[in-house]
């Protein structure tokens, strides 16, 4: 190993009174990951990447700090907690304030473990920022697997990119939150495929798309100030919207809106035709047993997250899914699905006083009605 202050080659001195540039950049993919962080070492002297990895043989952490020209350190960290948060407040943290500490460190490129959730990394970070600041986030991704990867139902364990034992996240699921929170998604492979138009339909008008590895230069990565809370809201499944795109593969987004809850019963008799197949599918909704809660839909490769995350406000709130696909017969059949999981029109005339005492039949998926939000 070789200590962190033996910076002996650096040529570009970031000088004192400067704060060092931070970039999260996440992937699922170790080679186009690996490609964009070279690039970047070679085109910037002083910089350097902080990568971490899962040791799969003992689930500790390993720590590498590299540059163009070689690895400066490298160290298995042992966590009495193997989560993402943990990993970044009790090792990133004192190792960017050491980097920091070396003014010839001109910035870093901070890579966590593949499938990583960069909302996590950058929410644990962010309010340890001092000497140092979170100048962007980026996500490498490839457009000629995206079709399988975002819409497939393989799980990060059986691809080998679990972030521990525990974790049962489809691929679909870590790709997808990785593409949404980033503000620069770099993009390899055809840009005129299937899977490169699926991408213009989950990607928001203010990302910043870069054509692969090579074409992204340094300043796009380490140039800015990363804003935390854009990130957040472009994940916020009450702000959700539909950003649609090119059609020519047959590429297609729904949204679908109602004022109506989802009525309890048949939303769990209509779950399989909502979320099945191959979808992205965002959003909200309420039940009229609980109106006072704003519930999360989440789903990617055939799997649905669900449950009650926001108290709602004085109004009532609303129910809105965007779903993204390919597949027309996946198109009708969520949209029949979605009107038949509402409540129906005379139902809604009754309003809410039928509901007050109803059987909670959501509550093994959102917890118990009287759990405070």
């Amino acid at each position: 190993m070789t200590d962190v202050h033996g910076f002996d080659q650096f040529q570009r001195p970031r000088g004192d009174g400067h704060s060092l540039p931070v970039a999260v950049v996440t992937a699922i993919d170790p080679v186009l990951r690996d490609a964009l962080v070279a690039s970047l070492l070679l085109d910037g002297q002083g910089v350097v990447e902080l990568r971490y990895e899962v040791d799969a043989a003992s689930a500790a952490l390993r720590r590498l700090i590299l540059r163009a020209d070689g690895v400066i350190e490298d160290e298995v960290i042992h966590l009495e907690h193997p989560c993402v948060s943990c990993a970044m407040r009790e090792d990133a943290v004192p190792t960017l304030a050491r980097l920091a500490g070396d003014p010839r460190c001109a910035g870093v490129l901070l890579a966590p473990p593949l499938s990583a959730d960069p909302t996590v990394v950058v929410g644990t970070l962010q309010p340890h920022q001092d000497r140092w600041h979170l100048a962007g986030a980026a996500a490498v991704l490839s457009s000629d697997s995206a079709l399988d990867d975002l819409l497939g139902d393989a799980t990060l364990a059986e691809r080998g990119v679990q972030w521990a034992d525990g974790d049962q996240r489809s691929v679909g699921e870590a790709l997808a939150a990785q593409i949404e929170y980033s503000d620069l998604l770099v993009v390899d492979g055809d840009p005129r495929s299937e899977g490169a138009e699926l991408l213009e339909h989950l990607r928001a008008p203010d990302q910043i798309l870069a054509a692969g590895p090579h074409e992204v230069g340094l300043d796009q990565v380490l140039g800015g100030h990363l804003d935390h809370l854009v990130g957040l809201r472009r994940r916020d499944m009450r702000y959700v919207e539909p950003y649609g795109g090119l059609i020519a593969h047959g590429t297609w987004t729904l949204d679908l809106t109602s004022r109506r809850p989802f009525h309890p019963q048949r939303l769990l008799e209509n779950i399989e035709d909502l979320g099945s197949g191959k979808l992205r599918s965002r959003g909200r909704f309420w039940v009229p047993d609980r109106p006072d809660s704003i519930c999360q839909w989440d789903g990617a490769g055939g799997q649905v997250s669900v449950g009650a995350v926001w108290k709602a406000g004085l109004e009532l709130p609303t129910t809105r899914l965007v779903v993204t696909g390919v597949d027309p017969a996946d198109r009708e059949r969520v949209r029949g699905a979605f009107g038949r999981s509402l409540l129906t029109a005379d139902e809604w005339s009754d309003g809410l006083a039928p509901w007050l005492g109803a059987e909670d039949h959501l509550a093994p998926w959102l917890g118990a009605r009287d759990a405070t939000v």
